[in-house]
C-alpha cells in the first residue's frame, strides 16, 4: 500500500503488537527502546480500561518493555477525558475498576449511584448482577449511558472472557438505550491521544493487530495504518475488510529500522 516519506510520531496498540499474554512479542523490547531514543513522540494504545497507566507501565516493565506511565493511553483516560469535554464536574454510576475511577476521580467527577449524569460501564473480572441492574435503572431513569469499549470478549489463560461490549450489549436489551463506546474503533480516542503528543495525522503511524479497530480507527482518524501478524488478525484475513491497511508486517520487529 502507500509509503510515507516521513513518521514523525507513532501510535501502538498494546495486546497482540507489544504483548501476548503477557508475554513480549519478540522485537518488542527492541522497538520501544529505539523509539525511546529516537525522541519521537509516540504512545501506547489499549482498550483495556481496567489498569491505570502506572500499573500498565509496571506490567510491561516486568515484560522487559520500558514504557513510561505517561506514554500510555487507555479507553478510561479518553473515557474521563470525554466526559469532562461534555459535562465538566459531572457525576456518573461506574462499572469498573481502578483504571477507571481513578481517571473519573482525576477530572473531578462525583461516583455514586443517586441521580448521576452518567452511567459508565468499563472492564471488570468480577461484573455484578446487582450492579448491572442498578445501571440498568439508572439509565431508565434518565442517566446517559457511556461504555469504554466496544471489545465483546477479553484474553485469559484459560479462554474468552466475556467484556465490555457483551454486558453492554445486554444493558442495551434490557433499557432500548444504545451506549455511546468511547474506545477503539472510535477515532476520537487516536485523535486525543495524538493531541496529547503534538502530532499530526499526516506524519503519524498507528500500529495495530486488529483491523475492526485498530487499523480502522487509524485510518478514519487520517493516519498511516500498520497491521502485524502477531495478534488477531491474519494475511488471509484482510481481504474480508472493505479497507487496507497502509502497510502490512510480520511484527514490529520488521518495524525498528523505519524509526
Amino acid at each position: 500500500m502507500t509509503e510515507r516519506t516521513r513518521i514523525d510520531s507513532w501510535l501502538s496498540d498494546m495486546d497482540g503488537v507489544l504483548v501476548h499474554e503477557g508475554r513480549p512479542i519478540p522485537g518488542a523490547d527492541e522497538f520501544i527502546k529505539r523509539l525511546s531514543e529516537s525522541g519521537k513522540p509516540f504512545r501506547v494504545l489499549t482498550n483495556n480500561s481496567i489498569y491505570t497507566a502506572r500499573d500498565l507501565s509496571v506490567r510491561l516493565s516486568a515484560a522487559g518493555l520500558g514504557v513510561p506511565s505517561e506514554s500510555i493511553w487507555t479507553s478510561a483516560v479518553a473515557t474521563a477525558e470525554f466526559l469532562d469535554d461534555q459535562r465538566a464536574g459531572g457525576s456518573a454510576y461506574v462499572i469498573g475498576e481502578a483504571g477507571l475511577t481513578t481517571a473519573l476521580h482525576e477530572v473531578g467527577y462525583v461516583l455514586t449511584d443517586l441521580d448521576p449524569d452518567y452511567v459508565v460501564l468499563g472492564e471488570t473480572r468480577t461484573y455484578s448482577f446487582t450492579q448491572i441492574t442498578r445501571a440498568i435503572r439508572l439509565i431508565e431513569g434518565g442517566a446517559r449511558f457511556i461504555a469504554t469499549n466496544p471489545d465483546a470478549i477479553g484474553p485469559s489463560t484459560e479462554g474468552s472472557l466475556p467484556a465490555c461490549g457483551a454486558v453492554a450489549a445486554m444493558i442495551t436489551k434490557a433499557t432500548g438505550v444504545d451506549p455511546y463506546f468511547v474506545g477503539k474503533p472510535n477515532p476520537r480516542m487516536m485523535r486525543s491521544a495524538l493531541n496529547a503528543i503534538g502530532g499530526h495525522s499526516e506524519t503519524t503511524a498507528m500500529i495495530g493487530d486488529r483491523m475492526d479497530t485498530d487499523i480502522v480507527c487509524g485510518m478514519e482518524a487520517g493516519l498511516y495504518t500498520i497491521l502485524v501478524l502477531t495478534g488477531v488478525t491474519t494475511r488471509d484475513e484482510i481481504d474480508r475488510f472493505p479497507y487496507r491497511p497502509s502497510l502490512v508486517v510480520d511484527s514490529v520487529a520488521d518495524l525498528i529500522d523505519r524509526i
